[in-house]
């Protein structure tokens, strides 16, 4: 296959006008000798257009008709993109020099990985690892979603302990670098999903095709995070616990998903009680237990789906990539907070 390009950074832009004005430059500056960089815009209402037309005349635009979301965003514009890598890049990260080349070194010489990620951290604190992606991602047997250098709420400062590379079960959807093949050839992101845990899905459907996903930290970029949807937001509760449900459905063996759903049941109705018992906080109950509801609603859209990746299968989850242990159990009865901790 011929590409036109060797890689394509792709921005998706919703009415984030001051977001490109921030951090477009960097993108631009530090990413022209090894890319074409590209902003996919959601059918924005504010002046992101213009914006780019008067000042990045550089980048190239691909206008969508209408606001997507992330996921069908994304497979929308890297439809019309030709490159033989593609860098999924969020509009609120500073990236910094060279900070393509250890990728691309990385993937040329790795032919068996899909993906990989840069090191990510604060934007708001260069010394602190960013709770988004951190240094790669991990879930634990239960599906809950974890980090190198961040868990749960708890986000490491960066002392350089994750400063080498290590084979990740996903990476973060804010700054993905990946084949445009292993892109297209797992299905790309569920569109389904709108946004939140569709790079989590996708990445496990990666790891069942028997390809790799990987941290380079020898890269390194700056992320504000939140940019859309703040943590705490209802919206974001309800997104990240339905996708979250519908991405175990998809991908469990079949050997575990009965008991990893009832595990599940009783947990997500303990957060539910805490969040309105003890925090007080109405509209996370409510997007909870909506997000179950409307997960158990859509379960049959996503039938043929499980049947297709579990056909698909090439590899058992290997316990270095999905974790053994219920990190609910060790971040708050055991007391284990960082990522060194847990597997202690």
């Amino acid at each position: 296959m011929i590409f036109m390009d060797k890689v394509a950074v792709v921005i998706l832009n919703w009415n984030g006008k001051r977001m490109l004005e921030k951090y477009l430059n960097s993108v631009v500056a530090y990413s022209k000798q090894e890319a074409v960089v590209y902003v996919a815009d959601n059918a924005s209402t504010d002046d992101s257009l213009q914006f780019l037309n008067t000042h990045h005349p550089e980048v190239k635009v691909i206008p969508l008709e209408k606001n997507w979301g992330f996921a069908e965003g994304y497979n929308m514009a890297l439809k019309k993109v030709s490159a033989q890598y593609f860098v999924l890049l969020n509009s609120d990260v500073e990236v910094t020099h060279h900070w393509l080349t250890p990728l691309i070194e990385f993937m040329d010489s790795h032919p068996e990985v899909a993906a990989c990620q840069p090191k990510l951290l604060a934007d708001a604190n260069h010394d602190q690892l960013e709770y988004a992606g951190a240094a790669g991602g991990f879930i634990d047997w239960l599906g809950y979603p974890f980090c190198r250098g961040r868990v749960f709420d708890t986000v490491e400062e960066d002392n350089g302990q994750y400063d080498y590379p290590m084979e990740v079960m996903w990476a973060t959807g804010a700054c993905l670098f990946i084949r445009a093949d292993d892109y297209f050839g797992a299905g790309g992101l569920d569109a389904r999903f709108f946004a939140h845990n569709e790079e989590i899905d996708l990445c496990w459907r990666l790891n069942i095709m028997g390809r790799k996903v990987w941290c380079i930290p020898e890269s390194t970029v700056f992320h504000l995070g939140g940019g859309t949807l703040p943590q705490g937001n209802p919206r974001k509760t309800f997104l990240n616990f339905r996708n979250n449900l519908t991405m175990l459905y998809k991908n469990l063996p079949e050997e575990e998903l009965k008991k990893v759903m009832r595990w599940r049941w009783w947990l997500d109705y303990l957060a539910a009680f805490q969040t309105l018992v003890l925090n007080g906080y109405r509209g996370g109950y409510k997007a909870l237990l909506k997000a179950r509801r409307d997960r158990k609603k859509w379960r049959h859209l996503f039938k043929d789906d499980r049947e297709r990746i579990q056909a698909a299968r090439n590899t058992v989850d290997s316990p270095k990539l999905r974790a053994p242990f219920s990190i609910v159990w060790q971040y708050h009865a055991r007391g284990k907070k960082t990522f060194s901790q847990l597997f202690s």
